[in-house]
Order: C-alpha cells, then sequence, then structure tokens
C-alpha cells in the first residue's frame, strides 16, 4: 500500500485517477481548494483534505506532503488571467516540488501536456502561451530536483470510454481519453522505468503497463 497525495484532488482526471488507487489498495488523500468537492472525492473512497495550493508556502506545503510515498500533481488554475495560471501552473507547482524535498517525499508525478517543451512553437501573444510557458517551468523544475519524478504528458483530452491503451510516440493531437490518462498515472507510480522520463503520450494501440515498462535511461534527462 502507497500513501498518495493528489494536488488538484476535484479535477476530471483527478475523480477517475482516485479510484483506481483507492480500488489496488493505495491511501489516498485528495487535495481540494473547495469544500463543496469533498462529497465528490469521498465518493471515490479517497480522502479529501481542503487546502488552496495557491495560497500555501514552502512550509505549509511541506506539512501537507508529509507523510506520504508519492504526490501526483494535477492541479491548474484552468486558463482565466495569465497571472492565475503562472500563480497555479508555475509558482504553485514548484513550490509543491520543493516542500516535497523538504518533507522526504521520495517520488513526484507531473501531469503536464504534450507541448510542454523548449520548441513548444506557441507565440508569446497567443492567450495561450502563459499556460505554455509555466508548465515548461514547472517541467524544468521538477528535472533539476533530487526527486524520483516523472512528467506524464498526454495529447489533447477527451471524455471517451477507456481503451487501456496509449502510443507514446504521438503524431498530430494526440487525442487521449482522461481515463486513460488516470490509468496511465495509476500505473507509472508502480512502473520503476519511468522514474526520470518525460513520457509524451496519446491513444494508441499498445496497453498502458506495457507501453510504460519501455526500457528507457532511469537518470534525469536534459531540459526537454
Amino acid at each position: 500500500m502507497a500513501r498518495i497525495l493528489i494536488l488538484g484532488g476535484h479535477g476530471k482526471v483527478a475523480l477517475l485517477l482516485e479510484p483506481l488507487l483507492v480500488d489496488r489498495g493505495d491511501d489516498v488523500t485528495a487535495v481540494v481548494r473547495n469544500p463543496d468537492h469533498v462529497p465528490d472525492v469521498e465518493a471515490t473512497g479517497a480522502t479529501a483534505r481542503v487546502a488552496d495550493v495557491e495560497q500555501l508556502d514552502v512550509v505549509a506545503l511541506a506539512d501537507l506532503v508529509r507523510g506520504h510515498d508519492a504526490v501526483v500533481w494535477s492541479a491548474g488554475a484552468g486558463g482565466g488571467s495569465p497571472e492565475r495560471t503562472y500563480a497555479v501552473d508555475r509558482d504553485a507547482a514548484i513550490r509543491s516540488m520543493d516542500a516535497a524535498v523538504r518533507a522526504g517525499v521520495p517520488r513526484y508525478v507531473m501531469v503536464s501536456w504534450i507541448g510542454s517543451s523548449s520548441d513548444h512553437g506557441i507565440d508569446p501573444d497567443d492567450a495561450f502561451f502563459p499556460y505554455a510557458d509555466a508548465k515548461l517551468a514547472a517541467d524544468n523544475h521538477l528535472r533539476d530536483t533530487p526527486l524520483r519524478w516523472t512528467v506524464l504528458a498526454p495529447g489533447a483530452l477527451t471524455l471517451d470510454p477507456p481503451t487501456g491503451r496509449i502510443t507514446t510516440s504521438p503524431k498530430g493531437d494526440a487525442a487521449v481519453p482522461r481515463a486513460d490518462v488516470a490509468a496511465v498515472i495509476a500505473q507509472s507510480l508502480l512502473e520503476e522505468t519511468t522514474i526520470g522520463r518525460t513520457i509524451r503520450f496519446g491513444g494508441g494501440d499498445t496497453p498502458i503497463a506495457r507501453a510504460l515498462a519501455d526500457e528507457r535511461p532511469r537518470h534525469p534527462q536534459p531540459h526537454a
């Protein structure tokens, strides 16, 4: 049994991830900002904890994550102002990584996006640029930590039923059901070969466990 903390516990992917982890016997705590979301989280079998990660400093976040075996970042500002996008998707995410190091939490899984690379090509004048820039900064910071990290970078998210299959060499928008993203997160927490890797993926034909067991280097990669 692993003790897993999910930041962004009421997101669409997180609500699909929580029962997967609970059903396999993990002790799951899901952090939500809005107290009204507690019943939805607890319906999955996870324990809900109310905290606003955007407002917590590293010390407070360390208290939040302490005692867990792994942190999953599945939070996000969800669009809106560039200021809040940077505040959540970059700054709060980075503080949570530093907090995990401070608290001695060994494992950290970041849910990113498929275009999070230095050559993402998003114009600075594009409304999407703050998100792209924030996610890249957060991913790069994670790679520089001593954490046993994994960056998961799915393509366009859909609400289609799960297939249990992905490709790690996606083309196009690499559309993938959110339910499959949740299954990838769950499997990555078990699969040692995902540590130190950035895994870009989309819908495909390879069973998730086999796709993630790809034998690649397990050491941190250069900034991608």
